[in-house]
């Protein structure tokens, strides 16, 4: 693209070609005339009081956009992170890709996030893990979630399950601590990842119960999954519902609790662990949408109105009831909050049953 400067040189240049030496006049004009008519010129180019920034920010966006989900394909932040990706394509007319960066519960693909350039083009699917619970179980995080990073909205709040293989010789959380209690650090539970709300939930209820569980973490729910049907783990705690419910309900997983405070519609007969025994018991799975800290706020709020206004839609609710979760839009400013709240009460939850980092 031509520069300002070069589209007002380039023809008076090309302008003297044209005559000859002779033709010249004798007395040029002095080059504060001709600075000062430029800036006339770019005066008029631009608009009176406007300047070159605040038209690129009104070009936003002017190229591919790219959202960071920070686990592997096919779990809930994953389907999240694509619807969104979807309708902030649709709603501005640009590209948006996702990218999968899975590792560190959710932790790696936050720091590529948090160490991008704020301008816009690069956004991320934060979840309770990497916002909320990483700094209450971490001494040390490669990014500071209050300092380098800036909130846009919550996006969906999900239902986990505590889920077993058939074979397991147990059918409710009542059999299933008995049996863990009378054979210690023998059964072992799948979750997404160090660190997880998934993981989370397991530990706490081993503090609340006594027990003691084998932890196995993959890089996404979907492994964790797979791994689960085919007998490899005999249990699994999962953030949500997305390929689990059908699997409960084909008969080749069963469920034995709900994880959050109130059952899931998708699975309505199986109680929570707060039914089960353990009153207020309740571990939801949160997602949201981020970007680096220092995102010009009028980018922030672009994307913000795009998102929180699909996320009001029966589409959105019909779309994440598939997965066992419901649409949650905010502000900037009630998702900062959120965040804050939230690992207040995980680095509590953390301190008090003595977690720690495997």
């Amino acid at each position: 693209m031509t520069s300002p400067d070069q589209t007002l040189l380039e023809p008076t240049h090309s302008a003297m070609k044209n005559h000859s030496p002779r033709s010249l006049p004798s007395n040029r004009l002095p080059r504060r005339t001709i600075l000062a008519g430029a800036a006339a010129l770019l005066a008029g180019v631009f608009g009176a009081g406007a300047a070159p920034s605040a038209l690129a920010a009104d070009a936003y966006p002017s190229k591919t956009i790219k959202i960071i989900v920070p686990f592997a394909p096919g779990g809930p932040t994953d389907i999240m992170g694509r619807y969104v990706a979807k309708v902030i394509g649709d709603a501005l007319k640009q590209t948006v890709i996702v990218e999968n960066r899975a590792g560190a519960g959710g932790n790696l693909g936050t720091d590529v996030v948090a160490k991008a350039a704020p301008d816009g083009y690069t956004l991320g699917i934060g979840a309770i893990s990497s916002l909320a619970i990483s700094p209450g179980l971490y001494e040390k995080l490669p990014y500071n979630v209050a300092k380098d990073l800036a909130p846009v909205t919550l996006v969906g709040i999900a239902k986990g399950a505590i889920l077993a293989h058939p074979s397991a010789p147990f059918n409710d959380l009542k059999g299933m601590l008995a049996y863990a209690k009378a054979n210690p650090g023998k059964l072992n539970y799948a979750s997404s990842g160090i660190g997880t709300a998934n993981h989370l939930a397991g530990e706490y209820l081993q503090s609340l119960a006594g027990v003691d569980l084998q932890h196995v973490p993959y890089k996404g729910t979907a492994a964790a999954v797979q791994d689960l049907l085919a007998g490899n783990v005999l249990l699994s705690v999962e953030s949500s519902l997305t390929s689990a419910a059908q699997h409960v309900t084909s008969g080749k997983l069963k469920a034995i609790a709900i994880t959050s405070a109130t059952r899931s519609k998708m699975l309505p007969n199986v109680p929570t662990v707060a039914e089960q025994g353990f009153p207020g018991f309740d571990v939801p799975t949160w997602f949201g949408l981020i970007a680096p800290a220092g995102t010009p706020k009028e980018v922030v709020a672009t994307i913000n109105r795009v998102v929180t206004d699909a996320l009001k839609t029966p589409d959105a609710a019909e779309r994440f009831a598939q997965i066992g979760a419901e649409p949650h839009p905010t502000s900037p400013e009630q998702f900062g909050s959120y965040i804050r709240e939230e690992t207040a009460r995980w680095t509590k939850v953390i301190k008090t049953a003595n977690i720690k980092p495997e």
